[in-house]
């Protein structure tokens, strides 16, 4: 049987519900936000259009919520969510994910929801809500650890009849082996009729859960499909596996969110890569459905085409936000597609129907891996339209000269590194993955205007990533060889974090002793997963560890190679390739928004987003800076979003990328602003969490419109 074709397979559709949708349901539908993303389609625009060019200048603060609970002691709580409005309420959640209840107008609290503790620990963040409704049952849909929650919607009360006390697990429909291992969703599930359809976050290191696409009766909580990401015996794609990997391989998960086109009954997924990100050696093979833009029966889960843009994956190169439901012309036809941004600044462009590429895709030869028992794919898919909108590679004629210190340090560093592009295989030297593991694109998404325009942010981060050796004498302490299998890639090798979301474990004896540091390692906490899978021992020997305790077991004698055979390298961490000063080592710019003419495959224009104060003191040009969040587009001329490091919420021209009205906020927006109107005023609004990238926790929702 031959391989899939570089992964374009349509299989029949046995059955497709169809639902007729009035040119007045379609207005609507892009002038409210009941979704994350504004409507099923994912598109984050609004055809409001009360605040225009001419008169943004004046928009002003409407109300301000504070949520609480922000972390103002570390600085390491969040808030990603993007907010819906339905019948004139806004829903949201706090930094530790309370769901609530707002007056959409005035931002008076309505109800508030709080199972964190009955949820467990290990909560990450979270991206929104979803609302369901038949007839006067109306309902929150959303997710707290590894529960799925049904709240009535008009009290911010649990619906009993819903699972088991008004939840169901996450877990359902995993199988057994996911039983102690982590999983939860950041991203909101999406409607289709009475089903609401959730994907997944899962480990991604060398233990994880599959991340199977499963929906729910949105009334009673029952599991009524599984679309399996990694085929089982006798399905489709199994081939591309090694025997029997569904056993034991998990990710390819979409972590990253769903869009629905309700027309033709079809759900629409992007896929991360399989676990562990870095080593495939345990995995060779093409590896579907990871890394796959996936169109699936809404109501039966079955599979009616794929592609994937990364064949076996060793770049986390997870497809990092949900594919937009768009209308393009193209060759003078009005044709419904799919476009699909990526970490690695692409937009695929596909036909809705078949899953037919727009615009052409070149499978490129890729260098070989040099890591011991690895097998990286020979060839890669690289579109040719249109452009990317992030550079693709870090030469040293792009190091960073801002002072001639920074550039000597970059330089020197520079050329200990493999820097040569699109998949470049990880190294034990170490490779420069640009853009980086946050992009290019990322889980902000992009906004896409009727005539045809995407508005994406786009971060240009060097990141370096090194491989190692896990495998240990016989008599190693065990206790370094489980921290270098679970723990390293986040921590560090050498247990000093990444100085932006992971912390460093060093002197932790003032606020852990062991047996604290075992609690916390079994629930979690914020951003780190429950490591429930491990053994009690296991967390214990980390522990010591970790808490520098050089006490021993004669049983600790064997090294984590003889426990876990197919588990040969770790990397030593996510790694960005830094200036001293904290610059990033390439020149700029650091940070980027992008117009893309989807008709034609063209970029319309490019600026920087975001600017160091610092920097622009001395007279340097705007230079943008990393950035999570989205962008939202309106009928009145306008983008707006935050997104970046210097705490903005700026609105740009939309056919000119220049900045029209810009507010300092109090902490920094690293999430999408959603748009709405109460009785005839158009609001926009913003979470305002801080917490990344070195910059201050909040736990505002901040709402703007005109005077």
């Amino acid at each position: 049987m031959k391989l899939f074709s570089y992964c374009l397979a349509v299989v029949p559709l046995l059955f497709l519900a169809c639902n007729t949708t009035s040119t007045e349901s379609k207005t609507e539908e892009l002038s409210t936000w009941r979704v994350k993303g504004g409507n099923p389609k994912g598109t984050q625009y609004s055809s409001l259009d009360q605040i225009t060019k001419e008169n943004v200048s004046r928009l002003t603060l409407a109300w301000e919520y504070k949520s609480g609970e922000a972390d103002t002691a570390d600085n390491r709580s969040q808030i990603q969510c993007n907010p819906i409005i339905v019948n004139d309420v806004l829903y949201a959640t706090s930094p530790t994910l309370k769901a609530f209840a707002l007056d959409a107008a005035t931002g008076k609290q309505l109800w508030r929801f709080d199972s964190t503790k009955e949820a467990g620990g290990g909560l990450g963040v979270n991206r929104g809500v979803t609302y369901w409704e038949e007839g006067e049952d109306k309902r929150i849909l959303y997710s707290l650890g590894q529960w799925l929650y049904a709240l009535d919607a008009r009290t911010g009360k649990k619906i009993e009849s819903f699972g088991t006390s008004g939840r169901v697990s996450l877990k359902e429909g995993l199988g057994q082996g996911s039983a102690n291992l982590m999983v939860g969703s950041n991203t909101p599930g999406v409607i289709y009729k009475n089903l609401i359809i959730m994907g997944s976050r899962v480990n991604e290191g060398p233990i994880a859960a599959p991340g199977y696409l499963r929906a729910f009766d949105a009334r009673t909580g029952k599991l009524v499909w599984v679309f399996r990401t990694i085929p089982h015996p006798g399905e489709p794609g199994y081939e591309t596996w090694p025997e029997d990997a569904w056993k034991r391989i998990g990710g390819a998960n979409a972590w990253s969110g769903l869009s629905v086109d309700l027309e033709r009954g079809l759900v629409f997924a992007g896929t991360g890569s399989a676990s562990f990100d870095f080593w495939g050696g345990n995995r060779k093979g093409q590896n579907l459905y990871a890394n796959c833009i996936l169109a699936l029966n809404a109501e039966t889960g079955e599979r009616k085409w794929h592609y994937q843009t990364v064949h076996h994956d060793l770049w986390d190169r997870d497809l990092p936000a949900s594919p937009i439901l768009v209308t393009v012309t193209h060759n003078g036809k009005s044709i419904d597609a799919v476009a699909q941004t990526t970490k690695s600044g692409h937009v695929y462009v596909l036909n809705r129907e078949t899953g037919e590429l727009l615009f052409p895709v070149e499978e490129v030869d890729v260098p070989k891996s040099d890591l011991e028992g690895e097998e990286t794919w020979p060839t890669q898919p690289l579109p040719l339209k249109p452009p990317p909108f992030a550079r693709q590679v870090f030469t040293k004629d792009m190091i960073n000269k801002i002072t001639p210190e920074i550039e000597a340090f970059v330089t020197e560093k520079f050329s200990k590194v493999r820097s040569g592009g699109q998949f470049v295989p990880p190294s034990k030297e170490g490779t420069i993955v640009f853009p980086g593991f946050d992009g290019g694109a990322e889980w902000g998404g992009a906004s896409f205007d009727p005539s045809g325009i995407l508005y994406v942010n786009a971060n240009e981060m060097p990141w370096i990533l090194t491989m190692v050796d896990v495998r240990m004498k016989a008599d190693a302490w065990v206790g370094i060889s489980l921290y270098r299998t679970n723990c390293a890639t986040c921590h560090g090798i050498d247990r000093g974090g990444d100085g932006h979301v992971y912390p460093a474990l060093r002197n932790l004896q003032s606020k852990f002793n062991k047996e604290s540091m075992k609690k916390f390692m079994l629930t979690g906490k914020g951003a780190m997963p429950a490591f429930s899978h491990l053994s009690d021992k296991d967390r214990d020997a980390i522990a010591r560890y970790v808490l520098d305790l050089q006490e021993r077991t004669a049983e600790e004698q064997q090294g984590i190679f003889e426990r876990h055979p197919d588990v040969i390298f770790s990397n030593t961490g996510y790694t960005r390739f830094l200036t001293p000063e904290g610059y990033p080592a390439v020149e700029p710019p650091w940070g980027t928004l992008n117009a893309i003419d989807l008709n034609n495959g063209e970029i319309k224009w490019q600026v920087p987003l975001g600017e160091f104060k610092e920097l622009k003191d001395k007279g340097i040009p705007p230079t943008g800076t990393e950035n999570y969040g989205g962008p939202v587009a309106t009928d009145g001329g306008l983008v707006f979003i935050a997104a970046s490091r210097d705490e903005k919420f700026r609105a740009f021209d939309k056919d000119t990328g220049k900045i029209l009205w810009e507010y300092e906020l109090p902490a920094a927006g690293y999430a999408t602003p959603a748009v709405y109107e109460v009785d005839g005023k158009q609001f926009v609004v913003i979470a305002c969490g801080g917490g990344k990238s070195g910059t201050k926790s909040g736990d505002s929702y901040l709402a703007f419109a005109l005077p």
